[in-house]
């Protein structure tokens, strides 16, 4: 029994060894992105501030007091807000809050 296929020859060596690399590439680069290799992971965790809510606070107070005051108020509140998943009219005394720490 013999083979009577084609056989394929090179005929420009460096496109061959281009085209073989470049696929190499995106093997690898494929693989990685489905296998989750290329996700940035944080080394640093937030930092925070626990607070236990006063009678008579509000948010507005606790954002002056433990944010920068080059940082408009209005932010700081918000991100208190989505960080503890709390609205400002929520809040009361005795409840523990996080602050998110600015540096």
């Amino acid at each position: 029994m013999t083979y009577n296929g084609k056989k394929y020859r090179i005929k420009n060596r460096f496109r061959f060894i281009t085209f073989a690399a470049l696929m190499i590439v995106f093997i690898v680069f494929a693989v990685s992105t489905v296998s989750g290799f290329n996700e940035a992971d944080s080394l640093s965790t937030p930092s925070h501030i626990i607070v236990k809510i006063q009678p008579g606070d509000t948010l507005w107070d606790i954002a002056k007091a433990y944010g920068p005051d080059d940082v408009d108020i209005r932010r700081i509140v918000y991100e208190i807000c989505e960080f503890n998943d709390v609205t400002a009219s929520s809040i009361y005394p005795g409840q523990i809050i996080a602050v998110p720490e600015y540096f």
